[in-house]
């Protein structure tokens, strides 16, 4: 296995590391959407978010909200999106659980997605379909 990110960790290949504990490890994305774009990264390799421990999942998600922060802060941005892209549909490229924290500027944030309308009863379908697999999955997890 080749990953970008593995060899950040193990200091193989550069990057502009701006926060390392013993677990996890965040530096500045080299193709940032804006500056100051980080990445916030689990140093055991996991594919995506499902693959994740809830407990360590729990820990990148307190850091990512303390680096989010000093981002904001330090580039002075309006706001700023976490992100997690999850498969290739979703627009994932490195294949290494990670957050993206982008800030955002009053005029540059241009992601308008289309947005759908659910016939009369499919939202209650999908609810349905939707509530059963986590019913299953309850079931596995409390038998």
């Amino acid at each position: 296995m080749d990953c970008i990110f593995c060899n950040i960790i193990d200091k193989k290949a550069e990057a502009e590391i701006i926060f390392e504990d013993e677990n996890i490890i965040a530096f500045l994305d080299i193709r940032p959407i804006n500056y100051g774009h980080a990445l916030v990264v689990s140093k055991k390799h996991y594919d995506n978010i499902l693959t994740v421990p809830p407990v360590e999942l729990a820990e990148i998600m307190m850091v990512t909200q303390f680096i989010a922060g000093a981002v904001k802060r330090s580039v002075k941005a309006d706001g700023f999106n976490v992100i997690s892209n999850n498969g290739d549909p979703a627009g994932q490229t490195v294949y290494h659980f990670h957050f993206h924290i982008i800030p955002r500027f009053a005029e540059d944030f241009t992601f308008k997605p289309r947005t759908k309308n659910y016939s009369p009863g499919a939202m209650n379908e999908f609810g349905d379909t939707i509530r059963s697999v986590i019913s299953k999955y309850k079931d596995i997890n409390n038998g």
